[in-house]
């Protein structure tokens, strides 16, 4: 029976993946606190996976092997303009403390992600091994 990291893995792979885009997303909004008429952008973390758990490939589809494949692998979307809750006046909507809490927790969130999969790859190894 061959093995499949797929099946063994589950769908955290592909939460790693996905947190990792969003931590590209969260740094963005971070770094344009300060730019007038920037708009906070945010993933739908939950809508990413369910989505994931019913297609294997998350990114676009080519119908055509002329199309661009796109490296984004979050489904447009999904990737939403956050509301703010004080607009300021310059039509900037980031709001730095809320967009410090959200990577922060994203960061300990990808890092948990990465503690599972560790755990999960030492467990196969144990298995091949037949320890």
């Amino acid at each position: 029976m061959p093995l499949s990291f797929d099946s063994a893995l589950g769908i955290h792979a592909k939460a790693l993946q996905v947190r990792g885009k969003r931590t590209q997303i969260l740094a963005s909004n971070i770094a344009n606190a300060d730019t007038p008429g920037f708009k906070a952008r945010d993933i739908d973390y939950r809508a990413v996976l369910s989505h994931a758990r019913t297609d294997r490939r998350v990114g676009m589809r080519g119908t055509d092997e002329r199309h661009i494949v796109s490296g984004n692998d979050i489904p447009a979307a999904s990737l939403l303009y956050r509301v703010p809750l004080h607009p300021s006046l310059d039509g900037n909507t980031v709001d730095g403390q809320m967009e410090k809490a959200a990577f922060a927790e994203n960061a300990l969130r990808y890092q948990a992600s990465l503690t599972f999969l560790d755990r999960k790859f030492k467990g196969l190894i144990g298995a091949l091994k037949g320890e």
